[in-house]
């Protein structure tokens, strides 16, 4: 039997609601969309790439995402020692480029497992908690608030991109 990525039913951002709940509700609006994107392809039709030269696909689409969802809820905002989820010592964008052998299955799953550890671990902190983060010999004081419109603005960024991409594989388009 041919794997297929998952269907869901996503939910739909709140239209009045306090600001944790407006930030969690629009995230978890993209989280669903980029799934949604994905729904009914088979392995193979995630690994599609965009178009030549780039190597994009929704697949690993879905593993960087997870990645980013680790990285800025778990590692940064709640200070975590975490392994990196791929292998980046060869390769700067493993999680984007190393899925020849990539489980959708596993990958889907760890994106699951980490959109729930990352709320989870971020909680009890306030919108108002401040972390340093360091980029080079740039440090910067960024907020949990800062992460919660950066994520937005990365899944909605890379859902524009998973848009492109599932038209190019089955001329899907819409929402």
């Amino acid at each position: 039997m041919t794997w297929t990525a998952p269907e869901i039913d996503r939910r739909h951002e709140p239209y009045v609601a306090d600001e944790r709940t407006m930030l969690e509700g629009w995230l978890d609006h993209h989280r669903d969309t980029l799934v949604h994107k994905c729904a009914r392809l088979t392995a193979e039709q995630l690994r599609t790439r965009s178009v030549e030269p780039s190597g994009l696909t929704l697949l690993g689409l879905v593993r960087h995402m997870a990645d980013v969802e680790r990285w800025w809820f778990r590692h940064h905002a709640a200070a975590l020692e975490l392994p990196d989820l791929y292998d980046y010592s060869a390769d700067p964008d493993a999680d984007h480029n190393d899925i020849a052998d990539a489980d959708p299955a596993e990958a889907f799953a760890t994106l699951r497992t980490e959109i729930e550890a990352g709320r989870e671990a971020v909680a009890d902190l306030p919108l108002e908690h401040t972390f340093v983060h360091r980029r080079g010999d740039t440090r910067n004081e960024i907020s949990l608030r800062w992460v919660y419109v950066h994520m937005i603005e990365e899944y909605a960024r890379h859902n524009g991109h998973a848009d492109l991409i599932r038209e190019r594989i089955d001329g899907v388009t819409g929402a």
